[in-house]
């Protein structure tokens, strides 16, 4: 059942282009999966999103002519399992993909289905080459990249560099969850919960469902990469502030902020996406932090305000958080062309609400330095009453955190 569902989720996010997650939420859902199943299913789906173009090279090699593209896909997901899941058998793996072959009408293509599979579990520590190593090319069929993103990656950090921000894009992402301080502390949620220390910050180990734990029910912590956190932590807000989230979902920055400031002062969670938006007031009244109130509106609307700190967690491509969401390579680059023009108008927008002397946080979860330190660098170039305080891009290779880009802007005091 789980290999059945994967075959499903790989179609239809083939077919329609579908976010990987709602496509496996959705088919769990339907075919009534447990949570082991379910866990299953989808380490093999986002498995095979993860090193789509690896498996294609090797299943290549061993084929001649056009596939049917149901069949690549049971190809697929039987070269990921060969390779990268050691704990099911080989036969099993290649006898299911041929059932499949069987069972979705493709019994034809059953012969070539077991004979590939096969010679890949015989070869594995011989394998095709991929051609081209020391080359961008190599790197985006090694670790399943688009060649441009390589590309562009290899132009900020070299090669090695690159290699290592791929690699740590195809690997298990931590969970990393943030005290609700004004609760309880790291000790007493330790005594309830499996979280460690990390250098990059407070791990919960997963323990299922994290949603149903007692903990996360008493409001007692909430998920937030440290990255993210970090975008709080450079506003260094004080007690009692009056604060704006422009792009509040899902809500991390504006709980970090209510809790910085010990549930004082006000913070406004505003977001163009109402479903979005009432998520963060379920979180925020989980977690008792009756001083942030929600608004709904498109961020570029902001008029205007008096506010001594504004967020603005800009819409964009996402490249630092492939690792959470592997389907984000395979947005086509055009779609990222508009995105520094619109990072710009809610930027303009948002530093309208601050006040003379308050604090300016531009922050994305993406590396590109297009809509990153361009946007930044245009927007003090017309604003010279603002003036850079603090910039910074974390690395999932270095930092251990998602790709994530902050600038501190402050607004200078009235004379």
């Amino acid at each position: 059942m789980p290999r059945q569902a994967s075959l499903e989720a790989l179609e239809r996010f083939r077919r329609d282009s579908a976010w990987s997650r709602q496509v496996m939420e959705s088919i769990a859902a339907r075919r009534a999966l447990d949570a082991r199943d379910t866990a299953l299913a989808s380490r093999m789906f986002y498995g095979v999103l993860q090193n789509m173009a690896l498996c294609d090279h090797y299943i290549d090699a061993y084929t001649k002519g056009k596939l049917e593209p149901k069949v690549r896909d049971i190809l697929r997901l039987g070269t990921y399992q060969l390779l990268f899941m050691d704990k099911i058998p080989p036969s099993a793996a290649v006898d299911e993909a041929v059932r499949a072959c069987r069972r979705l009408g493709y019994a034809r293509a059953s012969g070539l289905v077991n004979a590939v599979l096969r010679r890949i579990d015989r070869q594995r520590d011989a394998l095709p080459p991929i051609p081209g190593e020391g080359t961008a090319a190599y790197l985006a069929t090694r670790y399943s990249h688009p060649l441009w993103l390589v590309e562009e990656l290899m132009s900020l950090r070299g090669y090695e560099g690159a290699e290592a921000v791929l690699a740590a894009d195809n690997a298990e992402p931590p969970v990393f969850v943030q005290v609700n301080a004004c609760r309880t502390t790291e000790e007493e949620l330790a005594k309830l919960l499996p979280i460690r220390r990390t250098e990059a910050g407070l791990v919960l180990d997963r323990t299922g469902d994290i949603a149903q734990t007692d903990a996360f029910q008493k409001g007692l912590f909430y998920v937030q990469d440290p990255a993210a956190h970090g975008a709080v932590e450079a506003a260094e807000l004080e007690p009692g502030m009056r604060v704006l989230d422009a792009c509040a979902a899902p809500g991390g920055k504006s709980f970090s902020a209510a809790v910085a400031m010990g549930n004082t002062g006000s913070v406004t969670a505003r977001d163009i996406i109402a479903k979005k938006l009432a998520l963060v007031a379920r979180g925020a009244e989980r977690m008792g932090l009756s001083c942030i109130t929600c608004e709904a509106g498109d961020a570029r609307d902001i008029a205007g305000g008096d506010y001594d700190a504004a967020f603005a967690d800009v819409p964009c491509s996402g490249l630092g958080v492939i690792r959470k969401k592997p389907d984000i390579r395979y947005r086509p680059r055009s779609e990222l062309d508009g995105l520094p023009e619109l990072q710009g108008e809610i930027l303009e927008a948002v530093a309208r609400a601050v006040r003379p002397g308050g604090r300016l946080i531009y922050s994305t979860c993406t590396w590109r330095r297009a809509e990153n330190e361009a946007v930044t660098a245009e927007f003090l170039k017309a604003h010279p009453e603002f003036n850079k305080v603090a910039e910074r891009t974390f690395w999932p290779d270095t930092d251990g955190t998602d790709g994530f880009y902050i600038c501190r802007m402050d607004r200078a005091k009235k004379i």
